[in-house]
């Protein structure tokens, strides 16, 4: 088994991926003793817990002497695990009883207490501020500094673009550029998940310029009645988080993400072709069609640079190159490419900037708070619960994905204090008149994959036996690549850089948004189910717990009722109405948790939806809806004691599997409930979880 360690090399997402292959073990001698320490703690628990599970109530009946003298033997002519192995499984295993213990003491939903979730949000966390900084020692601090200023800078540019053509030129590449070093300051000096990612997002761009188009006509002071928005909606995160409504995150799965994951891939397409439409207004014939064409070689291009990254070609440090700096040179290529020969004669549209440091129309960097109507004032409340609506979905799920099942995290996650952070960043870009940010999705779980360190194991699968593959080993868990991304973007705001800014083509921004709307949708749970509806079922792996369904009719259900809920979101987005999307992603939330087990079986929605993170994550908001933790840990001492697998409905959240491990379905997720026996496998791809589920399926038959 080789012990190299490198980047995780991402499974879904654009072009711009974790970047380099160079390894990284510092702080790993350093933590050795307190894993020792920890490892013989999690032994007694484990002791404890195992004299405790003869007196596991079952829904089934008690097994027969004779089945229990079976399981016995079984038991005893099991090989042991090694000690990595068992401790893996008791970090699990502990993991789900810290949110079995938060779940348990759930009081009635009319009982709120004030500050609660805040308070144990920052009790949670402050114990590993310290560390926070000083495990950025670390050489994967480096390359995801720079994979992250490029993933969320390219994007801002192109959304900048959108709003100066749409907002009247209210707002501009400086604002958007401050926006995201707001946030990306404010969230890695203060925030529970320093790893999420925040700044100006495809869904806040459509509803600030909807609600200019809808404001700007009757004479209202934008910028103004945008502050306004902002502080009503600081007002009312705060409530949200003062009353602990982050709670209500346990009823969101896989599902309502994978929809609004759908939309924002879609916007990204949207956006890419109206920047192409509005070339014949503006530059005309000659220049519209060279931006076409420079769009689509950017696309084919990035496309391009990703697909050699996941190849066999060349050796791994050439093709980790090429897959994570291989959409900025493609960026960098094609702004010099437009005035290469005849095309040097065409003038193309640019991305237009402003003076360092200053906004993008003629006014102060504060807005004019009273150049308003008091009437104005109160009207912009039903727009700040519409954005309060979209932020506390919208920054929640990003927090969600980014802290997902296949990231093995050791630091507690916090959202009621981030949405309360969120609150203070809304208002603050509402007094400087710039966009409101907050967590970006992909931008968010890209972060976290960048910082993955892998390991370099053979695979055991009879059918590629001996062949390398990769498989995360921890994630480096810090504040600094997020703040010094930031810190890189406000050095963009300065004056040669905006120059240099200022020659990019509007075409190959275009071709960014192609590039960023095609991955997404490629790493997005519906087209995985689309793509498995559509395969040869002789070429389909058996693996797949889609395959095992009784029912293809259910798959089908399932994904036309996704795209339902998707079509629902972008139509209204077309309209004025376009204000009130958020209401929609809302509402998808209980049709999931209360609407589909009418219908689908439990092990329909088990093998078709999945959590969006570790019971571990969700302890902060009180676990996962629908799955009862200590039955699933009881079930997993069984399986390790047993040897045999028990299946828990789980409600239809979760599937209990624990033999199998095949929970993840074709997103490429692991089901964190599955007792692998490799705990370092909840970072691994979709293709290598199905070979490890074979895997230990063979080995349970064989035994």
């Amino acid at each position: 088994m080789s012990t190299d360690l490198s980047g995780a090399s991402s499974a879904q997402g654009i072009a711009l991926n974790p970047v380099s292959s160079f390894h990284s073990q510092s702080g790993n001698s350093g933590n050795l003793a307190s894993g020792n320490r920890e490892a013989t703690t999690r032994k007694k628990n484990w002791q404890e817990r195992a004299l405790r599970l003869s007196s596991f109530p079952r829904s089934n009946a008690s097994p027969s002497p004779s089945s229990s003298s079976s399981s016995s033997s079984s038991r005893r002519s099991r090989p042991a695990v090694d000690d990595a192995q068992q401790q893996e499984s008791l970090s699990r295993a502990d993991s789900n009883r810290y949110a079995s213990s938060s779940s348990s003491t759930t009081t009635k939903w009319w009982k709120v207490h004030l500050f609660k979730g805040m308070i144990q949000d920052i009790k949670r966390r402050a114990p590993f501020y310290v560390s926070d900084w000083t495990d950025a020692w670390d050489y994967r601090v480096v390359p995801a500094t720079v994979y992250m200023y490029f993933a969320n800078i390219l994007p801002a540019l192109a959304f900048s673009l959108d709003m100066f053509e749409k907002t009247n030129q209210s707002y501009g590449v400086n604002e958007v550029l401050l926006a995201s070093v707001l946030g990306s300051v404010v969230f890695s000096l203060a925030a529970a998940q320093p790893l999420v990612i925040v700044g100006v997002t495809g869904p806040i761009t459509v509803f600030n310029y909807t609600v200019y188009d809808i404001m700007s006509p009757k004479g209202t002071n934008y910028l103004a009645f945008m502050f306004w928005i902002g502080l009503w909606s600081l007002i009312f995160h705060w409530i949200l988080a003062i009353t602990n409504a982050c709670n209500g995150l346990t009823y969101v799965t896989r599902f309502s993400c994978d929809i609004f994951g759908f939309y924002v891939a879609f916007i990204y397409l949207q956006k890419g072709i109206q920047v192409l439409t509005r070339q014949w207004g503006k530059a005309g014939e000659t220049s519209a069609y060279v931006s076409i064409m420079v769009a689509l070689l950017v696309l084919m291009s990035g496309y391009v640079c990703g697909m050699l990254g996941e190849s066999t070609l060349f050796q791994r440090y050439v093709r980790k190159f090429i897959e994570d700096y291989g959409t900025p040179l493609t960026i960098v290529f094609f702004t010099g490419f437009v005035h290469i020969g005849h095309m040097r004669d065409v003038s193309v549209q640019t991305l237009p900037t402003s003076k360092a440091f200053f906004p993008t129309a003629d006014r102060g960097w504060l807005v004019s708070l009273w150049d308003i109507s008091v009437g104005e004032v109160f009207l912009a409340i039903p727009f700040a619960i519409l954005l309060t609506i979209l932020f506390y979905f919208d920054h929640n799920v990003s927090s969600l994905i980014a802290q997902g099942t296949e990231f093995p995290l050791r630091k507690p996650a916090g959202f009621h204090w981030d949405l309360f952070l969120l609150g203070f960043t809304t208002g603050i870009a509402g007094l400087l008149g710039i966009p409101f940010p907050n967590g970006l999705i992909p931008q968010a779980p890209f972060h976290t994959q960048a910082l993955c360190v892998t390991r370099q194991v053979s695979d055991d699968d009879e059918t590629n036996k001996g062949r390398p593959i990769r498989i995360t080993d921890h994630v480096v868990e810090q504040r600094v690549s997020n703040l010094a991304q930031g810190l890189l973007t406000l050095g963009t705001m300065t004056g040669p850089l905006l120059v240099v800014m200022h020659l990019i083509p509007q075409g190959v921004l275009a071709g960014l948004f192609f590039i960023m709307g095609v991955q997404a949708l490629q790493a997005n749970g519906i087209t995985q189910k689309l793509v498995f509806l559509a395969q040869d079922h002789n070429f389909t792996p058996g693996s797949n717990p889609l395959k095992r369904l009784e029912r293809r009719s259910a798959i089908w259900a399932f994904v036309i009722l996704e795209l339902v809920g998707f079509g629902a979101t972008f139509a209204i987005t077309q309209t004025i109405a376009a204000i009130g999307f958020p209401v929609i992603i809302l509402l998808l939330i209980p049709v999931r948790s209360f609407l589909l087990p009418l219908w689908f079986r439990p092990e329909e929605l088990a093998a078709l939806d999945a959590p969006t993170a570790s019971p571990f994550t969700m302890e902060s908001v009180g676990g996962t809806y629908g799955h009862n933790t200590e039955e699933a840990n009881m079930a997993n001492l069984a399986f390790e004691n047993t040897g045999t697998s028990h299946r828990n409905g789980g409600g239809g959240i979760l599937e209990g599997n624990a033999d199998s491990g095949a929970g993840e379905w074709s997103s490429g997720h692991l089901n964190e409930e599955s007792a692998v026996e490799d705990g370092l496998e909840r970072g691994e791809s979709y293709r290598l979880s199905l070979r490890s589920g074979a895997r230990r399926r063979s080995r349970t038959s064989k035994r």
